[in-house]
Formats: structure tokens, C-alpha cells, sequence
């Protein structure tokens, strides 16, 4: 029986503990979006609980600057650049492939691989990561973080009124749009240098053999979806974000305070939370730690492991690769908690960020170097509470934040026993 049985077997008082200091967050503080007051608010209360509750040594409350409406703020940008395209077709047809080929750039750079792009057209702001660290008993020979982030999304109003579905479809269909206005704009621009319209306008044109009204009828179905894809999130409303993720934040704290409450110190393993904020912003908080830190964890061989949405039991499982599949986590911390949960008979799953699927913040932590894995549970289809008014403290899943406690403490306590007793 390992050291840390103890904590493994109370794995539901400490789901329960992580579920009471989620609510009383939900329920006392200021919404957290991006940058704001609540998110402040949130670190500055975790990083308290971290040295009273969870006997921390180092709770440090880090700023950085950033621009949270950026990162869905491009929408304006690539709508608006799609639209224009659709309009210079009547006109100048090569001016449209320009207009919908820098949206569509600006969607890759800025979403795709969440580049800061557009981000000094938005108001700035200031964010608030926090470094925790409890110090081991004797020397330091590997360390161990565990990390999520306290901030919560803007409402998304189409997947909250009509179900992810319709709001999944609003999205492909725009994007499908400015790709078709971008292959018309191409064949228009190479007929009229080819063969110089008359008219003042693009009605000579025979799009794929017939007449321009085909043209006009692909503009109406896809306008339209363009249009809708301005009010794909809402800046007035913020959910309140149990989910996703303070599951994430409080998964590293309930094992700090379970190991306090043993009265379990480890030899030789410094065990820390890393509260990272922004997220939603497209990963700012994370990046801006991991940038700083880049060289202050070299000691020792230190390991990451980044929660996001712990929820459902069914999708309890490693990213292999994150940031729309763009970004390898670390095989080695990856397939350590993928063990972890095998030795437990704990069900837990190999799978990754997909294309559109977004980011969480194990990607900039690899992205810099840092040993990491990413660890979710949660259905990429995306289901009713996902960044929606429905993400609430009363609609967490304590069995499944047991289950995802009891392998963390075992990866934590395997990790420990690589430097013997």
C-alpha cells in the first residue's frame, strides 16, 4: 500500500470539499471573466486558502497584461472581411479573394493557433496568475504541479437557447460560406481577366454554367450565418464557470489540503498549484506564467498536470495533444496519469483537442517547454452546461472529481517513489 492510500481512500471528502469551495466562489464573488475584478478576486482568495487551509509556503499572486476581448473579438474582423469579399465579387472580384483570404487568415492565426493578432485593437487589461508550493522535507529531487484556471467564459447565446448542435452548425456554415465566396471571387477575377466584363456589373458571368441568380442564392444561405456569427458570444453575461474550471483550480488544492490533514510531508517531492488565469482569453494567463517561469523549475524534473472541465466520468481522459491537435503534450507525464488511473481501475481514456476544439492551458505549458499533460472530462460534443448559464456550482459531478482526485494523488505518489523513501 503506497503513502498516499490514505488520501486515495477519502477521495470523497475531498470531492465534496472541492465542491463547497467552488459554491462558496459561485456564490459570494464577482463574476470572473478574463481580466476582471472577480478573476482577482478569485486568485488572491485561492492563494490565501493555499498557505491557511493546504500549508503552502509560497502562494504569490503574479500580474500580467493582456487584451481579453481579443481573442473571440476576431470575429468581428473575419466576418466583416468575409461580407466585404461577398460584395466585391459584383465588382472587383480579385479585391474579394483579398478581403476573404485575410479573414480566414486572421480566424487561423489568431483562433487556430491563438497567435495575438488582432489583440492591440481591444482594450487592455490585467490578469492574475498565482504560483503555490509546499516545500518537501528533505532535498528536492522532482517536483509536481497541478494547474487549472479560475476564469470563466463569456455566454455563448446559441449553443445556451438552441443546443450545441444549431450552434456548431452557425459556425461550420460561415466558415463554408467564405470558403465557397472565396473560390467564386477566384473564377470571377480569372474570367473578367480573361474575358473583360461589358457591363457595369458581374451579370455576364455564367458560374458554373448558370447564371448569376446561383450566385445570389448562395449569398442569401450563407450571409446569413455570417452575420449570426458577430453574436456568437455575449459580453454582458458570464457564466459562472464551476466547471470550467475551478474543478481544474480547487483538483490541486483539495490534494494539497488532503496531504496537510494526513499530516503526510513528502521527502522529496515539492508539490504546487499553478492558477493560471485567462484562459478563455485564449490561454493569456498561462502563457504570460510560462514565458516568466521558463527558467525558474530547472532544478529538478518537474511535472505538469493541467485540468480543465473536470465533469464527466465517461470522458474522463489525457490529451495527448492539445490546441486544435496542433500541439504534442509530454508522452511521459501523459501516460503516467493514463497509468495511474489503470492501477486504480479507474476508467480513464487517450484522446485530444480536435480541430475547433479550442485549447486549455496545457498547451502554452508545453508550448515553452515545461513537461506536461492535459487532463479532461468532458464530451467534445459539446453538451448543455458548456460555456453556458448552466455551468454551476450545483451542477458538478463529485463522483467524477473523486475519481480524477484518486489518480492525481496516485501519479503524484508514483512520481514520489522514483526517489525511494
Amino acid at each position: 500500500m503506497g503513502k498516499l492510500q490514505s488520501l486515495i481512500d477519502n477521495k470523497k471528502d475531498s470531492a465534496k470539499y472541492m465542491c463547497d469551495e467552488i459554491a462558496h466562489i459561485c456564490g459570494t464573488m464577482p463574476k470572473r471573466s478574463p481580466g476582471s475584478e472577480g478573476e482577482k478576486m478569485a486568485c488572491e482568495y485561492m492563494a490565501q486558502v493555499a498557505k491557511e487551509q493546504c500549508g503552502a509556503e509560497r502562494a504569490d499572486v503574479e500580474e500580467f497584461k493582456e487584451n481579453p476581448n481579443a481573442f473571440f473579438g476576431f470575429l468581428y474582423f473575419t466576418v466583416t472581411f468575409a461580407l466585404l469579399g461577398m460584395v466585391c465579387f459584383f465588382r472587383l472580384p480579385i479585391l474579394g479573394v483579398i478581403f476573404i483570404a485575410l479573414g480566414l487568415a486572421i480566424l487561423f492565426i489568431q483562433f487556430g493557433f491563438y497567435k495575438k493578432l488582432v489583440d492591440p485593437f481591444f482594450p487592455s487589461a490585467t490578469g492574475h496568475n498565482v504560483t503555490i508550493v509546499k516545500k518537501c522535507s528533505g532535498e528536492v529531487k522532482g517536483r509536481v504541479f497541478f494547474n487549472g484556471h479560475p476564469d470563466a467564459v463569456w455566454c455563448w447565446p446559441y449553443h445556451y437557447r438552441f443546443g450545441s448542435k444549431f450552434h456548431t452548425s452557425i459556425q461550420v456554415l460561415g466558415i463554408v460560406g467564405a470558403l465557397i465566396w472565396l473560390v467564386l471571387n477566384i473564377i470571377a477575377a480569372v474570367k473578367s481577366h480573361c474575358a473583360p466584363v461589358t457591363g457595369t456589373i458581374y451579370t455576364m458571368l455564367d458560374i458554373y454554367g448558370k447564371p448569376l441568380l446561383i450566385t445570389g442564392f448562395v449569398a442569401l444561405i450563407f450571409a446569413v450565418p455570417l452575420v449570426m456569427l458577430y453574436f456568437m458570444w455575449d459580453e454582458r453575461r458570464i457564466v459562472d464557470g464551476a466547471n470550467d474550471n475551478l474543478t481544474g483550480c480547487y483538483m490541486g488544492l483539495s490534494i494539497l489540503k488532503a496531504l496537510k490533514d494526513q499530516g503526510i510531508e513528502l521527502e522529496h517531492t515539492e508539490v504546487g498549484v499553478i492558477i493560471s488565469g485567462s484562459e478563455e482569453a485564449g490561454l493569456r494567463g498561462a502563457l504570460a506564467w510560462a514565458e516568466k517561469h521558463k527558467d525558474d523549475f530547472k532544478d529538478v524534473p518537474t511535472w505538469i498536470y493541467s485540468y480543465d472541465t473536470i465533469h464527466e466520468s465517461e470522458y474522463l481522459g489525457v490529451n495527448y495533444r492539445d490546441l486544435n491537435g496542433t500541439v504534442k503534450s509530454d508522452p511521459e507525464v501523459c501516460d503516467s496519469f493514463m497509468n495511474a488511473a489503470k492501477e486504480l481501475n479507474i476508467h480513464c481514456i487517450k484522446t485530444w483537442v480536435p480541430p475547433l476544439g479550442g485549447a486549455t492551458d496545457n498547451a502554452a505549458f508545453n508550448k515553452y517547454g515545461f513537461k506536461s499533460a492535459g487532463i479532461t472530462a468532458m464530451n467534445h460534443v459539446l453538451q448543455s452546461y458548456y460555456h453556458t448559464m448552466y455551468d454551476t456550482a450545483d451542477n458538478l459531478n463529485p463522483e467524477c472529481l473523486a475519481d480524477c482526485f484518486a489518480v492525481s494523488v496516485k501519479a503524484l505518489e508514483n512520481f514520489d517513489a522514483q526517489f525511494g523513501e
